[in-house]
């Protein structure tokens, strides 16, 4: 009975979480426990490019494509690579999976086409990247250093200040914004208008693209390298509704290059650098 007081009583002095403090939090959880997931980012331990013609899988030190020695065979099969094509065949004895059925080989989809065909021995994954004109192999291990030295998140308090209504304007038709990434290059992207806003007594705007039919921003802000990743943070809004945007930096979040190497992450095009201290959302981790 004592200890029911003392929580009714902290309960009182201290106020229970709000729902949309309750509802971040949850959001927040949620956000850690897929980048932790067996397929999250955390598993990303490799990035081969592919070079014009036969690209050699396996632990064999001389292959292009390197799996860690004693976890993977010497070699495990050829990554043939050809006027923009890759194509995958195995090794007489390897035991290779092919979207996750037995095969002896195939042609390969990239990722941008939203659904890469996979290759998978033991515990590693690979599937082929496209990023510009180039084309590499990207390699999960579900026993990543990443993955088991991770040490969790961290966040700013829960702010309702910075859970923003911007106001909505839209292009007469879609521009294309430039985009850097952090192989040094730039794509240009399509973005249907802008979002403006007001925080700490000064004007603000960022150009969205859209993701997943959502409204996707790449930012820097006055935080980004101090108490936040120095390359900038995510965010994702939904689509307008009658010229307002909802942009709730309780979600801003760290891009998959604060956590492997061997991302290509996006870089906050110049218009969505902006000067503002925005403290809210995810902080740095370790020593990003």
């Amino acid at each position: 009975m004592a200890r029911l007081g003392a929580g009714l009583l902290c309960v009182a002095l201290f106020g229970a979480p709000s729902s949309y403090e309750a509802s971040i939090q949850a959001w927040r959880t949620a956000r850690e426990e897929r980048l932790k997931a067996s397929d999250g980012w955390l598993t990303v331990a490799g990035l081969f490019w592919l070079h014009a013609g036969e690209n050699i899988c396996g632990s064999d030190p001389k292959a292009d494509i390197l799996l860690p020695a004693g976890r993977a065979p010497a070699r495990v099969g050829i990554f043939t690579f050809e006027n923009g094509k890759t194509r995958f065949q195995i090794y007489k004895g390897a035991h290779v999976l092919i979207n996750g059925k037995p095969a002896v080989g195939a042609e390969l989809r990239p990722d941008v086409t939203g659904r890469p065909d996979t290759v998978q021995i033991g515990d590693f994954t690979m599937f082929v990247i496209q990023r510009g004109n180039r084309f590499g192999i990207r390699l999960k291990d579900v026993n990543s250093k990443f993955r088991r030295e991770f040490t969790g998140l961290r966040w700013y308090p829960v702010k309702p200040r910075y859970r923003v209504i911007a106001s909505w304007t839209p292009y007469d038709s879609p521009r294309k914004i430039a985009i850097p990434n952090i192989l040094g290059e730039t794509e240009y992207e399509a973005s249907p208008g802008y979002a403006a806003f007001d925080l700490m007594g000064h004007s603000y705007r960022l150009d969205p693209i859209i993701e997943d039919r959502r409204l996707f921003f790449v930012f820097r802000d006055g935080t980004s390298g101090k108490t936040t990743y120095g390359a900038g943070r995510f965010l994702y809004a939904e689509m307008p509704k009658e010229g307002r945007v909802v942009l709730d930096f309780n979600k801003a979040y760290n891009p998959p290059c604060a956590f492997t190497p061997y991302a290509t992450c996006p870089l906050p095009p110049k218009q969505n650098r902006l000067t503002v201290k925005i403290e809210a959302g995810e902080l740095k981790y370790g020593n990003h």
